[in-house]
């Protein structure tokens, strides 16, 4: 099995590279692919850059390049609900593209045209993994819908209207994007999102970032040696 990994953050990477073994690396459109294995699997990871049209990038060249048989992508967003707060996970079960919006032509708002779909599931077996992981880890976590869009939410207005329209748990920038693009290419995917604000207390960024990446590696080879 190849399992490709992608990150939000250079720092998640990054600690990924330690836990590899055998890599090479390689620059394709402008991303560095590392390739390597944990035990009897080979894994790809890359960092996607920020927004749909990098991930989408990033997630096309992985699979066609590479052949990865299942994609997980990792990284922080910002919570939509009140049972999430700062560091606490958010697992996908599907993810809508909140800025998708053809609704003066009749559409509903999120709609996907031309596969007709607004909410694009994530594989079952991957997030049961996934949640296996976090209950072994002790982690907090919530399981529901990941709203994408090409747009940083820091306003509680927009976080509403959000969570209203899609009953989505969480918001970030590329998740959509990335299960748009293994939807097309029928690869199962899953996204796994640490939480940098809501309840829960506020924290120097650099502090945050380092212990999300470190979640999310710490969980992801976890998964990695249970796939």
């Amino acid at each position: 099995m190849r399992i490709g990994v992608i990150g939000a953050m250079q720092i998640e990477i990054d600690n990924l590279k330690k836990t590899l073994e055998n890599t090479t690396v390689e620059t394709i459109s402008g991303v560095e692919f590392v390739k390597g294995t944990i035990g009897n699997t080979e894994v790809v990871a890359a960092v996607s850059g920020v927004g749909k049209v990098f991930a989408a990038i990033c997630t096309e060249a992985m699979i066609l390049t590479y052949h990865v048989d299942k994609v997980i992508n990792i990284g922080v967003a910002g919570t939509l609900c009140k049972e999430l707060g700062v560091m606490g996970i958010a697992v996908a079960d599907k993810v809508v593209q909140h800025d998708m919006n053809t609704s003066a032509l009749g559409d509903p708002v999120g709609l996907l045209s031309g596969i007709n779909e607004v909410y694009l599931a994530c594989d079952d077996d991957m997030r049961s993994v996934l949640e296996e992981c976090l209950k072994e880890q002790g982690r907090k976590y919530h399981v529901g819908t990941i709203a994408t869009g090409d747009m940083f939410m820091h306003k509680q207005k927009q976080k509403d209207k959000i969570h209203d329209r899609f009953d989505a748990i969480a918001a970030e920038m590329e998740g959509g994007s990335i299960g748009h693009v293994c939807y097309m290419n029928k690869v199962p995917f899953a996204i796994l999102r640490t939480i940098s604000d809501g309840e829960g207390g506020a924290m120097d960024y650099a502090e945050f970032a380092e212990k999300a990446a470190q979640i999310g590696i710490e969980i992801v080879v976890e998964f990695i040696k249970k796939m």
